[in-house]
């Protein structure tokens, strides 16, 4: 037995039934936008499972002032996939001053 053809919607007619919509908010100036934050080099951080975090100093590991959670609020910080025994490495990029 014969089957019906299915129906199918024209997507072009779709559109052009969607009604306009117009708005009357205006563009924003420079002003408005936020100031650009430009930061420096990376750097590598690994922290251990005590939170506590190291960088890598002439040949050395040693202890860095803040932890990673401290970093997070002013720096950009990732988390790179590849840790060191139980320590997690993390890329971090601190603000330059301008």
């Amino acid at each position: 037995m014969a089957h019906n053809r299915r129906a199918i919607p024209n997507k072009r007619q779709a559109s052009r039934l969607a009604p306009q919509t117009r708005t009357l908010a205006r563009a924003p100036s420079l002003a408005d936008l936020p100031q650009r934050v430009v930061y420096g080099k990376p750097f590598i951080l690994m922290e251990d499972a005590d939170k506590n975090t190291f960088v890598y100093k002439a040949g050395a590991w040693v202890a860095y002032e803040a932890s990673i959670a401290e970093c997070r609020r002013t720096c950009q910080v990732k988390a790179l996939p590849q840790g060191v025994g139980k320590m997690t490495r993390y890329e971090v990029r601190c603000p330059e001053d301008a």
